[in-house]
């Protein structure tokens, strides 16, 4: 209410402080020289505050464009990718067309990356059977630095290198880690940023893995 209070009055100060100019300009011409009515200022409105979200924050407006589903590109053909395996050969994501893919660009030096990817190969391994591939796409490192620390943690699906981080800007993976859960037809079907855990996870692989009991 003050910022509001404040505006108002220095608008009809503004206006009283024309008319008295006005005024005097008017007294001092000679007589029959005539002055145009000035303009009148236009009405200026204060939009109400957005109101407080539970939390205390007020909620940012929503902008164009900026939905989860244009974000990770959901119900759209995937992008190519193809990119050096670690350890040697190619991944090619048109090769796996009719099986359903969960893909991930992380890196080694990313904490929420290398916490994800246990859980990661708990799943791939419980849904081999279902046709599941997972595929890890590594941003911007050494072949050596991927290798040893995928060893470490006994990380068994393929591990892409994206070592000038083209397969990122073809994938709008800004922020890292990213994933996307591509189906059978080559669409993606969901896709996440940052850290998450295995329950976000089962929902994502279950949109495709239709029939499946996907559990975290």
């Amino acid at each position: 209410m003050g910022s509001r209070s404040a505006i108002v009055l220095g608008l009809l100060a503004g206006a009283l402080t024309a008319a008295f100019v006005f005024v005097a300009l008017v007294a001092a011409l000679p007589e029959g020289v005539s002055v145009p009515t000035p303009t009148p200022p236009p009405t200026v409105s204060i939009a109400p505050s957005s109101s407080p979200s539970a939390s205390g924050s007020v909620a940012p407006p929503a902008s164009p464009g900026s939905s989860a589903d244009e974000a990770f590109m959901i119900g759209q053909p995937a992008p190519a990718l193809v990119l050096d395996q670690l350890g040697g050969g190619t991944i090619d994501l048109a090769n796996l067309q009719g099986k359903p893919v969960w893909i991930n660009f992380m890196a080694t030096w990313c904490p929420p990356c290398r916490d994800e990817l246990p859980q990661m190969v708990s799943f791939a391994n419980r849904y081999a059977d279902d046709g599941l591939v997972v595929v890890a796409v590594d941003v911007n490192e050494d072949e050596t630095t991927v290798a040893s620390f995928m060893s470490g943690i006994g990380v068994t699906f393929p591990v892409g290198l994206d070592p000038d981080s083209a397969a990122q800007t073809a994938w709008r993976a800004a922020v890292l880690p990213v994933h996307y859960w591509v189906d059978a037809t080559g669409v993606i079907r969901a896709g996440a940023a940052g850290g998450i855990g295995p329950d976000i996870m089962a929902q994502s692989l279950a949109t495709i893995l239709p029939g499946v009991d996907v559990q975290p």
